[in-house]
């Protein structure tokens, strides 16, 4: 395999991995914004306009950032009833083919996105509720977690072919 697709994945990997390892912890600011949000609405009858939304936005950082962490340690669903006993060649046709449609999902998600942000710029988006937040950077965290992803594939893909090719680009994390 060519020295610069080992690269590739190599980094690519890290970062997979480094977003989510950060990203993991999200889960606490969740759970501290709507204890927070809870405490203050039913002990001091002082509800929180903002909580619930800020969750929200919270959690599509926390699914979309995780994307490529997820794909990276095999967490996506797949058909495992068929999948799980093939060979490591059969998988990687498998992935292989299954490549080009996700491929081209992404794309699509990808521009989407990037318009999404460009609205949201152009004409200031604000949600609908009370508080009405701008919407642009839970977009620009949507769109780097989508990237992420999208890169994320593309190091899939280069494993496939190097398991094809009888060669190891995975690395197994020690726990």
């Amino acid at each position: 395999m060519i020295r610069a697709a080992k690269a590739y994945v190599k980094y690519v990997d890290a970062t997979s991995r480094l977003v989510g390892k950060v990203v993991m912890y999200l889960i606490f600011v969740m759970m501290a914004i709507l204890l927070y949000d809870t405490i203050s609405r039913t002990v001091f009858g002082k509800p929180n306009i903002w909580a619930v939304e800020l969750t929200q936005f919270f959690m599509a950082a926390y699914y979309l950032l995780g994307g490529g962490f997820t794909l990276l340690i095999g967490g996506h669903v797949r058909m495992d009833l068929f999948y799980s006993k093939w060979t490591k060649k059969g998988k990687a046709i498998a992935d292989v083919i299954t490549f080009v449609p996700l491929l081209i999902y992404m794309v699509i998600l990808l521009w989407g996105g990037v318009q999404g942000i460009i609205y949201a710029i152009t004409y200031k988006q604000v949600t609908y509720s009370a508080w009405g937040p701008q919407v642009t950077p839970i977009k620009l965290f949507m769109v780097a977690g989508l990237l992420l992803m999208f890169l994320q594939i593309i190091s899939e893909l280069i494993k496939d072919i190097a398991d094809l090719r009888g060669e190891n680009l995975r690395v197994e994390e020690k726990s």
